[in-house]
């Protein structure tokens, strides 16, 4: 599928990193609710997109990359639907962002 773009329009991947990119408390809220997807095998791809849109927001995939200390085609990786970061790179990557991974209490499982 291509992207369409119509002239003087801007697209959808555009308007939202920008208006991500002017709210920081609308980012904190946009990924804390996608890194729950986190947590669902079959919806994970979700929460890795959020976090590379926010990522674009913030400096963009060469420049977090760098802050991070991996390879822009690691970060890629990542964070493709298919990624699997570890903890030490989604870490890396949110404090790049400015940024902090936090617990909360959730639900238990069954013993």
């Amino acid at each position: 599928m291509s992207k369409k773009r119509v002239v003087g329009g801007v697209s959808h991947e555009e308007r939202e990193v920008a208006e991500l990119r002017r709210s920081r408390k609308l980012a904190v809220e946009y990924l804390r609710a996608a890194m729950e997807s986190l947590d669902d095998p079959e919806n994970r791809s979700a929460g890795l997109l959020a976090l590379r849109t926010i990522v674009e927001a913030y400096g963009g995939m060469a420049a977090v990359a760098e802050e991070a200390g991996i390879s822009r085609e690691a970060l890629y990786r990542s964070l493709s639907p298919a990624g699997n970061p570890t903890l030490k790179t989604l870490i890396a990557v949110l404090n790049a962002v400015g940024m902090k991974l936090s617990i909360e209490k959730g639900e238990r499982l069954a013993a």
